[in-house]
């Protein structure tokens, strides 16, 4: 039987101004290219493994 998920907890205070500030980064600054390589890599590994 499965397990029953958890609920998200709410974020408040000093962590929730982090993760905001975090999450507004992240989409002004896209990812190195490196990185953007290697995630596509390993993504058509999957979709590939998956047919």
């Amino acid at each position: 039987m499965a397990r029953k998920i958890k609920e998200t907890p709410i974020l408040h205070g000093e962590d929730a101004r982090r993760f905001v500030e975090q999450i507004s980064r992240n989409e002004r600054e896209p990812a190195p290219r490196e990185e953007y390589e290697r995630v596509m890599a390993n993504y058509r590994k999957v979709k590939t493994a998956v047919k």
